[in-house]
């Protein structure tokens, strides 16, 4: 099964036309770990890759509403780690279990266990679903929670917690193009209010903004300004 099939079935969201908003980086002990946003026609999601030092990567994908719990989830496992003093192997349970918690979001689990072992204590993470034997899992080391959940807590502090966008076209689409780009403008409506989305699209790149209703006076003021530096400037080339 390949990586665009899999992220399917986990997300309920294909590769194609998949767009990633932000991403953090985070060197924790010898792994890397990449916390990015992503988005495609069904609404945003968290993704989770951890690099381990052979190049091996292992991914954990999250609804926004799901990747908040893990977020608060980490705080506890974090304050429950520090509380723990230094390692004691009579005190660990006999598989190394210390603390577990699972999140439950329709068909899949995400299972969170805080374990210690030989090389020292870290929390695995690992997800399944119920109508398939697909399993993900990525190990973070447990000095890292602390990073993995400020990471998660920024990112989610500007794009939100909602797994998906219900919107309603509100007025025709208008389009534009220029050169070998086109320019398109849809007017759309959630349950956030009115907004514009402009996409910039060309060969192999698209990008957008999404304006506000209470914005769109002061947008087109400052185009508008622009517009008459623009035409005063010819007019005075021209005498």
């Amino acid at each position: 099964m390949s990586d665009q099939d899999s992220e399917e079935n986990v997300t309920g969201r294909g590769g194609a036309g998949e767009e990633e908003l932000a991403s953090k980086t985070l060197q924790i002990q010898s792994k890397r770990f990449y916390v990015d946003v992503k988005q495609n026609r069904r609404g945003r999601f968290i993704k989770i890759a951890e690099v381990d030092v052979t190049g091996r990567k292992s991914r954990l994908l999250l609804p926004m509403s799901t990747a908040a719990e893990f977020r608060d989830h980490l705080t506890d496992f974090s304050e429950h780690y520090a509380s723990l003093g230094p390692k004691n192997g009579e005190r660990a349970a006999e598989d190394g279990l210390l603390k577990s918690e699972v999140i439950t979001k329709d068909d899949r689990r995400y299972y969170m266990d805080l374990k210690e072992n030989q090389r020292g204590r870290f929390l695995r993470v690992s997800m399944t679903m119920s109508l398939t034997r697909l399993r993900f899992q990525i190990a973070i080391p447990a000095q890292g929670m602390i990073e993995i959940r400020d990471a998660l807590t920024d990112l989610l502090k500007e794009y939100g917690t909602d797994d998906l966008e219900t919107e309603e076209p509100v007025a025709e689409a208008k389009s534009l193009r220029v050169e070998n780009k086109m320019f398109y403008f849809d007017v759309g409506n959630n349950r956030r209010g009115t907004y514009m989305r402009i996409s910039e699209v060309r060969p192999n790149y698209r990008t957008a903004i999404t304006i506000p209703e209470h914005f769109w006076g002061r947008f087109r003021d400052t185009v508008n300004g622009f517009v008459k530096q623009s035409s005063k400037e010819e007019i005075d080339e021209s005498h």
